[in-house]
């Protein structure tokens, strides 16, 4: 090992090259190039092989980071993709999107003084490689079994469990009310962070791997619950989250002020070649406008970001706390500011002005107050310190709720909790209809898409033991 590891002291950390602002402000491609062998190598024999790996605690999927950066350095990358793909389902999707900086890198041993590992580029570069090199290679189960298992949602959450289950010889098919599979990852992620064609190539896969999709296709409308659970010896609902947070005040209802996801969606629809008419007629399009995002996550910096990339004349982002309070990753707040969105801190709105449109935002300043219940400061406004910030495209990014899938699905006996989550038992993630079971977002509310895969997982282990106990199947090979 020593050969090949340990060489934090001297080998200082390295990112992928991005791109030059002037260049990736112009279109949508990914900002971070691919690592070379020899860097992807070098970087991978900083890590200290520890005896208690704080990056491996701190996944969600408790991926086994050490052996396959030993791996990397050691040239043995087909072995390191097998240990990688062992516990993550999409590691090309998450070594892009993880807030690597909160999770495994931000708990790295070896941060304080020498920097973190990158482990989220590694992780990249290993599954990119696998799949350039032909290693990835479609679910073969070794038997297959008559029983047929219905997922709703083909988001991560849904798409890793398909994936699982197959692997046990399931029957799956997977339904989804949009016309790609992907969910978030599609629609939702800016293709700068996430290029379309790595969730496509995801799902080509899972086709070749037997699993059947179903688009267009939104239970209780196309298809009811009660068919499916027919249809099927088990459902597994997993939709996520879409229902936008709204605001309040006065003006909150004038054009012009929309919902991030909405925004979203027309962006990365219009950047997959569809025809969307509100991105067309400029109501969903930042092109020549003074943009405003409110919100301080992850979604807001999607927002802000693909404003400055559709032409906005300014963007800005309003946080009622400060940057160290921020909740989004501090990652992609750095390129944001790299390419020219301004962020206005302790700064919350209050009201919106225009006549039929919004023209500004009514703001007030903000001071931190004394740390509540959770230990997070509260926030108290600033007596005389209210103003207007110019705005003609307003996006909320407050976050969301779940739909009210009960209504949705036509199934009153679907139980949820006072948040609208679909009530599950925890143990065996099972609703209160016996054989319909819930995983990801729908279940724990909006979060990561690492936890999405994470929840796939261990609820397909679930459904597999349910059928198994329901129909006396015998041991499907792990």
């Amino acid at each position: 090992m020593a050969e090949h590891m340990l060489r934090f002291v001297n080998v200082p950390q390295q990112t992928p090259d991005k791109r030059a602002v002037a260049e990736r402000r112009r279109d949508f491609g990914e900002i971070y190039r691919i690592f070379e062998e020899q860097d992807a190598a070098r970087q991978s024999s900083r890590c200290s092989q520890c005896g208690v790996p704080f990056c491996s605690i701190h996944c969600p999927l408790h991926n086994n980071i050490p052996d396959w950066l030993k791996l990397t350095a050691e040239g043995r990358l087909e072995e390191a993709y097998e240990v990688s793909s062992a516990t993550n389902n999409f590691p090309e999707i998450c070594g892009r999107i993880c807030p690597q900086d909160r999770l495994c890198e931000g708990n790295c041993v070896i941060e304080k003084g020498f920097e973190a590992v990158t482990i989220g580029a590694v992780e990249r570069y290993i599954t990119d490689t696998a799949f350039e090199r032909g290693w990835v290679k479609p679910i073969t189960p070794r038997r297959e079994l008559d029983a047929s298992i219905g997922i709703i949602g083909a988001g991560p959450g849904g798409m890793a469990a398909a994936e699982e289950l197959r692997r046990r010889g399931y029957q799956v098919t997977i339904y989804d009310r949009y016309d790609r599979a992907g969910g978030l990852m599609i629609y939702g992620i800016p293709n700068f962070k996430l290029e379309k064609d790595v969730v496509l190539r995801r799902q080509r896969l899972c086709e070749a791997s037997g699993i059947r999709f179903v688009l267009n296709c939104a239970v209780g409308t196309d298809v009811t619950l009660s068919e499916l659970r027919a249809r099927h010896a088990a459902v597994l609902i997993a939709t996520g989250v879409y229902k936008p947070r709204e605001i309040g005040g006065p003006g909150a209802g004038l054009a012009g002020i929309v919902p991030a996801l909405d925004y979203l969606i027309a962006s990365n629809r219009e950047n997959l070649g569809d025809h969307v008419p509100d991105f067309t007629s400029g109501r969903l399009n930042a092109a020549g406008k003074h943009v405003v995002v409110i919100g301080g996550g992850d979604t807001a910096m999607d927002c802000v970001r693909t404003a400055v990339r559709q032409g906005a004349k300014s963007v800005k982002c309003l946080y009622r706390r400060d940057r160290a309070n921020m909740p989004g990753s501090m990652r992609e707040v750095k390129n944001a500011e790299e390419e020219g969105v301004e962020f206005v801190w302790l700064t919350a709105p209050e009201a919106f002005t225009g006549d039929d449109a919004v023209i500004g935002v009514r703001v007030v300043r903000m001071r931190l107050g004394l740390p509540d219940a959770s230990g997070r400061q509260s926030v108290e406004p600033q007596e005389g310190s209210h103003h207007t910030v110019k705005a003609d495209l307003v996006i909320k990014a407050l976050g969301f709720d779940p739909e009210d899938l009960p209504a949705m699905f036509n199934e009153p006996a679907l139980a949820v909790t006072r948040w609208g989550t679909l009530r599950v038992n925890h143990r065996s993630f099972m609703t209160s209809l016996p054989g319909v079971f819930a995983a990801g977002d729908i279940v724990r509310g909006a979060s990561l898409v690492v936890w999405a895969i994470r929840d796939g997982r261990d609820a397909a282990k679930r459904v597999h033991e349910y059928v198994e106990q329901q129909q006396a199947l015998p041991a499907a090979a792990e």
